[in-house]
């Protein structure tokens, strides 16, 4: 079949429709005589008459009634498609595949999912909660969130989010048994609830800085976990001293249901990036 065949059937269909070269034509916007032409080189290549024509009226021949019975349906499916991917350039539609550590997914990435999605309902997106560092490309994920120098310098990355700066808590139950650790030195005698992050080998080290002095310090005790919502959980039960992000414990604080040390040695991390 010639590269113009499914052109020359969109107007057969036109004109059988309309019963009317006419009205056809305006349809299609063409020319009447283009539009004649158009169907008389068909049946040329077809070898058989597809339209009978009167002074007064258009109508499909047994040939052409059963090109149409085939074909029209087909034509009709393929415009409405193309229909479809017209549409497509106007507004975002399909599915955004992002990774996202457990505290950037919840705190910065889902309040602005939500907004999108309300205004864009063609859009879908799928977050999956790893605090690992993912090779975006090779986990056939679209973008990742990560803090700032966490992500690779070979990527394009945009801050989505303020500096991040932690805290090391524990509840009023845990601290009525134990000395307020007055460096980070101090926690070794500490129990203390661990992060396991699968990148690092291991269990996450607290990172401490103040005066341009930098530490890290490998802790222990009883539990391990690798959200961060559960580690806040532990300390709540008085569990152990817990390291998390500044905003979480913050509302606890207030409320008397944590205690907050050694805030001088707590740096800010940079801020989350969309990468």
């Amino acid at each position: 079949m010639q590269r113009d065949s499914l052109d020359d059937l969109r107007a057969l269909v036109a004109v059988a429709r309309e019963r009317s070269f006419t009205k056809a034509a305006a349809k299609l916007g063409v020319s009447q005589s283009t539009l004649s032409e158009t169907i008389r080189e068909l049946e040329e290549r077809l070898g058989v008459r597809l339209l009978s024509r009167t002074t007064r009226s258009v109508s499909p021949t047994a040939a052409g009634e059963r090109l149409l019975q085939t074909a029209g349906p087909r034509i009709e499916e393929i415009e409405a498609e193309l229909a479809t991917i017209r549409e497509l350039r106007d507004k975002p539609a399909g599915t955004i595949r992002i990774t996202a550590g457990d505290h950037a997914a919840r705190s910065i990435l889902w309040p602005k999912v939500a907004k999108l999605l309300s205004k864009y309902p063609d859009i879908n997106v799928e977050i999956l909660v790893d605090n690992a560092l993912i090779d975006i490309v090779d986990e056939r994920y679209d973008a990742g969130v990560r803090h700032g120098e966490q992500v690779a310098k070979d990527m394009i990355a945009v801050r989505i989010g303020p500096d991040v700066r932690y805290a090391v808590v524990g509840a009023g139950s845990y601290f009525a048994k134990r000395a307020i650790p007055k460096s980070p030195q101090d926690l070794i005698s500490h129990k203390c609830i661990n992060q396991r992050i699968s990148t690092h080998s291991g269990l996450w080290a607290w990172e401490f800085e103040r005066g341009g002095r930098e530490l890290k310090v490998r802790v222990e005790g009883q539990l391990v976990f690798n959200d961060i919502f559960q580690i806040l959980d532990a300390a709540l039960a008085g569990f152990g001293l817990a390291y998390v992000p500044e905003d979480l414990a913050l509302p606890h604080i207030a409320k008397g249901r944590l205690r907050r040390v050694l805030a001088d040695w707590c740096p800010a991390w940079s801020a989350y990036h969309l990468y």
